[in-house]
């Protein structure tokens, strides 16, 4: 039986995985997406080319690669509608090679404009929600009324969207919010009868077949995992399971199945939206570091918070993750400082020094214990590891000697082609 690899981030998101699932997918038949929805930006460049997919598995590219949209996921129509669109010039076969799960929960409309009423309710409060109407979907998903990809395929769909749409006006009467619903639910339905033209499958049993047969899979996972909802900083997470766990109630595969679990991380920290980020960066180096990687979300334009590498946080995703491998994106973006500080410890407001996250990460008042590192101040343009410079490698060293899982995969720079792999024998 083969074995399904994981791929996720172990920050706030952002990380690179679109990317690196850019770059593995040749190594893999299957790639399948298990949570999240078009909340999610996986940016990917190559041959000049840069596109940004929200929905759509990152494989999509690689024309021998079949994949699979999991139950796990929150599909809206719309969204799927205009990615396909976009993908039509790179001339790929997407009703061929996609497949989409029945129990894939559906956005419609009324769940963005909930999404938007219940963000502008929260005032100084708000999350830093999307707006794409994820953690409406998955209430209703968890509420046990929502509306699933299969029951688009049926007679009584209309019926079904029509019952779910009116529950959500008499919740929307009560909030601030306008809206045109009729142009809205002609542009959901003509999405759903585009929809209608792919292949939409029972995923689970798809996935176990591939197993069987011996397919190399990889599961692509959205968001990162401090942004979890039972393991991040709640309540300033997604709506979702963005672990390890999260990919086998996603696809419907069993713990046995899981392999490899790739860990992406930034070699600093960014988040996008409002949330604690005990290293961030409020000072012109913070502003130099967002210029420096184009920090801007990919899918809400935001400019991300920007600050230094966080080992507590880092260790306790590769912890609740089972991490085997890690892979360091955007090293060049720290080629501009001269000197590079590492958060190793954290000392709390009653003097505490703790490795580890405390439970009130929220309000809990955080100082960050740093260690300073000489940095390599020079453009970074290498093929191999041989030429990395001491202050990279030695960057590098003291990342795995603390994280305590080897390093093997450096990014430096945003093409497909700016991968550096670093054999575990280096280590």
């Amino acid at each position: 039986m083969a074995k399904v690899d994981v791929l996720l981030g172990l920050q706030w998101g952002d990380e690179g995985k679109g990317k690196i699932v850019d770059v593995l997918a040749p190594k893999y038949d299957v790639v399948a997406r298990f949570q999240g929805g078009p909340n999610a930006g996986h940016t990917l460049e190559f041959d000049g080319i840069k596109h940004v997919l929200h929905q759509i598995p990152s494989g999509i590219f690689r024309q021998s690669t079949r994949n699979i949209i999991g139950n796990g996921v929150v599909l809206d129509p719309v969204v799927f509608k205009k990615e396909i669109d976009s993908l039509q010039k790179y001339n790929l076969n997407t009703r061929e090679n996609l497949f989409i799960s029945k129990k894939a929960s559906l956005i419609i409309p009324t769940h963005r404009l909930l999404d938007q009423a219940y963000e502008q309710a929260k005032g100084e409060s708000k999350i830093g929600s999307t707006l794409k109407g994820i953690g409406p979907t998955y209430q209703d998903k968890i509420g046990r009324q929502g509306l699933r990809v299969g029951d688009i395929l049926s007679d009584k769909f209309t019926e079904r969207f029509k019952h779910l749409t009116t529950l959500h006006f008499k919740i929307l009467e009560n909030l601030n919010i306008t809206y045109n619903w009729p142009e809205l639910e002609v542009q959901f339905l003509e999405a759903v009868n585009f929809l209608r033209q792919f292949k939409l499958v029972e995923s689970e049993y798809l996935i176990n077949q591939e197993i069987k047969n011996g397919s190399s899979i990889l599961a692509e996972g959205a968001q990162g995992s401090l942004l979890d909802i039972d393991f991040g900083s709640y309540p300033f997470v997604t709506s979702s399971n963005t672990v390890t766990a999260g990919a086998c109630t996603g696809l419907g595969i069993a713990p046995r199945y899981i392999g490899e679990v790739f860990g992406i991380f930034k070699a600093y920290s960014t988040r996008v939206g409002s949330g604690p980020f005990p290293t961030e960066l409020l000072n012109e180096e913070g502003e130099l570091m967002r210029k420096q990687g184009n920090e801007f979300g990919s899918t809400t334009g935001r400019p991300r918070r920007c600050g230094w590498i966080d080992i507590p946080s880092l260790k306790y995703s590769i912890m609740i993750n089972g991490v085997t491998q890690l892979f360091m994106m955007k090293a060049d973006v720290l080629s501009i400082f001269p000197t590079i500080k590492v958060c190793t410890q954290y000392k709390l407001a009653d003097g505490t020094i703790t490795e580890a996250l405390p439970y009130e990460l929220v309000n809990e008042k955080i100082t960050p214990v740093y260690k300073e590192l000489k940095g390599w101040n020079r453009t970074l343009s290498v093929k191999s590891i041989h030429d990395f410079p001491d202050e990279l490698t030695q960057y590098i060293d003291f990342l795995e000697d603390q994280l305590e899982v080897p390093i093997t995969l450096i990014s430096t720079g945003p093409d497909r082609i700016q991968t550096i792999y670093r054999p575990v024998s280096v280590v």
